[in-house]
């Protein structure tokens, strides 16, 4: 191949690259912040104590107490990232 096509084509790529960058760099904000909503709205609904939920009895609850603990955390975790922006 060409050496000054193939320099061409270099550069062709890296534009594309910059643009797709960019585009990831303007939409992270909202992806992390929609992630952080639905995480949290998992998190409320294993929280309901609606129906035959006993608050002293883990085993009536939705989720398991591991199951609770890794969506807050995962919600910390989020929350975090968002406050970074």
């Amino acid at each position: 191949m060409d050496q000054s096509k193939l320099v061409a084509d270099v550069k062709i790529l890296q534009k594309v690259n910059a643009v797709n960058r960019e585009a990831f760099l303007s939409k992270y904000p909202g992806q992390v912040e929609h992630c952080l909503r639905l995480t949290m709205e998992r998190l409320q609904a294993g929280l309901d104590k609606r129906g035959e939920v006993a608050i002293d009895n883990p085993e009536t609850w939705r989720m398991s107490t591991v199951e609770l603990q890794e969506l807050a955390h995962t919600a910390y975790l989020l929350n975090e990232i968002r406050r970074g922006f």
